[in-house]
């Protein structure tokens, strides 16, 4: 009787990875399409987008979306993120995050006379009007999320200008089933 208990529980071990092994390469696939789908959008375009373990992570410079030192969307971001939004706006289950980020330059007076402080500050601004942008395009309000991350994780150096302006980005994050 032992035994009949003991290869039931090693059959049940095994349906429980079966199973999980089949959610995980749906939700595998359903990333891949995303993926497949934004890197056929932004052919040609500064942005990259690189699929991960469970996420796929698109890449923005922010010269593309915001002037030099500013935090409101020009009319380059209008082109850049209309052609995310198709992609995004489908999802029902898949949390898209919204990252600023900054280099670790002072903020400047302008900025400091419009009540942005500090880099987080900045960064936060940026990652809230991308997202204001994406709901208006249909994003799902309950699905997307901003968050300012300042001059925190640099991608480079911040003693040059090449790497400051790689750390100035807004980074968007799908997590979950991507569907």
């Amino acid at each position: 009787m032992i035994s009949f208990k003991r290869a039931l529980l090693v059959l049940s071990v095994f349906v429980v990875g079966l199973l999980t092994a089949c959610v995980t390469q749906q939700k595998y696939n359903s990333l891949d399409q995303a993926y497949s789908q934004l890197q056929q959008a932004y052919q040609g375009d500064e942005v990259e987008i690189r699929q991960l373990q469970g996420e796929l992570r698109i890449t923005i410079r922010d010269k593309i979306l915001f002037p030099e030192g500013g935090y409101r969307l020009d009319a380059k971001a209008d082109q850049v993120l209309a052609k995310m939004a198709p992609t995004l706006s489908g999802f029902k289950n898949t949390k898209v995050v919204v990252r600023g980020y900054t280099d670790n330059v002072s903020i400047g007076a302008e900025l400091r006379n419009q009540g942005i402080t500090t880099n987080l500050d900045l960064s936060s601004k940026r990652a809230d009007n991308v997202v204001d942008y994406l709901l208006r395009k249909g994003v799902d309000k309950n699905l997307i999320s901003a968050q300012g991350m300042g001059d925190t994780n640099p991608l480079a150096s911040n003693s040059t200008p090449e790497g400051r302006a790689q750390n100035r980005r807004i980074e968007v994050t799908l997590v979950g089933p991507g569907n």
